[in-house]
């Protein structure tokens, strides 16, 4: 009698997943063609370590549009150029809905920012606000002094050791404390790196933030492809997320109430929250501390992506700087900010910010390798892709550094 209890619910599951399969069978199967799947985790045995070659490989054996499953979910992998523009400009509306993962419950309020919301009225007011409040080309234009400070900055930081000859540099972290700096200065007026950190503890609970975050978003949570997962995991990763997401609000909340209360304070009003605060007065339903707080935590949390189609890029894993030289030529082909209605918005500031942060680099600058060896472009692990190496490089501070530190 004892026996035949597990021997009961193992005959169920077994009923439940011959099932399962049965009736995935039926309502898909007008899918791309797929690789072999495993029983119950599907394709999940394929996420690994830089898995865009993988899907790269699987592009060349099944075609540019294949399917997969992860578990539970479903995925369709479209890795042609044309296919991509075809999904995000024709089909745009069919596609532009958002997948449900736990980070987002705890992080992104909800599933309600921008990049996780569902397609809709709610998706389409946070868009006008961005376009008019953050993106507009008025208000990038208003931060530039911000841009050029940093910039500015960084080729002092730079120069300091390249003046009299080569000295080699570290880059990773220059364009980190750049990058940060530039973002949060636009966001609340403040800077976390380097120099002129007002608060130390303040700057300090940032960076613990920012090194954090990356272990939470994207689908990193193997309960959202395998439910059973959390169950067995006894809810302890759903607790840190939660743990993680009660401290990220704080922290923008604080930002907020510290805006909020100077904003009779004419020196501190051309910040990003300044004006969100500004047409909340006139939007008090819509606009809420909790909407302000995605937009903060949304533009601070921002990723990367890259390109690598050999049918698009002659040797794409090669950086060739020639493919750029004209606007609209190759260049054209990359889509770091996506495409159609759910593209980034962010993109004229991104743009905005590369061009001059290189275009100086070049001007002041002489650079060359460490050694005579070609540069490691191997990737790291992590959802943005890193390099594995951190960039190194030689750089000679060239005249005309001084007049423009002058």
């Amino acid at each position: 009698m004892e026996d035949s209890v597990p021997c009961f619910f193992l005959s169920v599951l077994i009923l439940f997943l011959v099932f399962k399969t049965f009736r995935s069978r039926i309502c898909y199967r007008n899918l791309p063609p797929s690789p072999p799947a495993l029983p119950i985790i599907g394709h999940l045995r394929l996420l690994k370590p830089r898995m865009y070659r993988t899907l790269q490989n699987l592009a060349q054996e099944y075609g540019p549009i294949f399917s997969l499953r992860f578990g539970c979910r479903l995925v369709v992998v479209v890795s042609s150029s044309s296919a991509v523009e075809e999904c995000f400009t024709k089909n745009d509306v069919i596609l532009a809905n958002r997948p449900k993962f736990l980070a987002g419950k705890h992080i992104a309020y909800n599933n309600t920012t921008i990049p996780q919301s569902s397609y809709g009225d709610h998706w389409r007011n946070l868009r006008r606000i961005v376009a008019i409040e953050i993106f507009s080309t008025a208000r990038l234009n208003k931060f530039l002094s911000i841009r050029k400070d940093e910039i500015k900055r960084l080729i002092t930081k730079l120069s300091q050791r390249s003046l009299q000859d080569f000295a080699k540099v570290e880059l990773k972290s220059s364009f980190k404390e750049l990058t940060f700096n530039m973002t949060v200065r636009m966001i609340a007026g403040k800077r976390y790196y380097g120099e002129d950190v007002s608060d130390e503890e303040e700057a300090r609970r940032f960076r613990e933030l920012m090194v954090e975050v990356f272990s939470y978003i994207g689908a990193s949570n193997p309960g959202d492809f395998l439910p059973i997962l959390n169950w067995i995991d006894g809810g302890r990763f759903e607790k840190k997320l939660k743990n993680f997401g009660k401290r990220t609000d704080e922290f923008a909340q604080r930002l907020i109430d510290e805006h909020r209360s100077k904003k009779n304070n004419l020196e501190s009003m051309n910040t990003m929250i300044d004006h969100l605060l500004s047409s909340q007065e006139s939007e008090p339903d819509y606009l809420t501390d909790e909407i302000i707080k995605g937009l903060v935590l949304t533009m601070i949390f921002t990723g990367t992506d890259t390109s690598r189609d050999p049918a698009l890029w002659d040797d794409p894993m090669s950086f060739k700087p020639e493919r750029f030289d004209n606007g609209g030529g190759e260049g054209s082909k990359f889509t770091p900010f996506g495409l159609g209605r759910r593209a980034c918005p962010g993109a004229g500031l991104a743009q905005r910010v590369v061009s001059l942060a290189l275009g100086t680099l070049i001007q002041c600058f002489e650079w060359k390798r460490v050694t005579h060896e070609e540069i490691d472009m191997m990737e790291g692990r992590g959802f943005i892709m890193p390099k594995l190496e951190p960039l190194e490089a030689m750089c000679k501070a060239l005249p005309i550094v001084k007049n423009i530190l002058s």
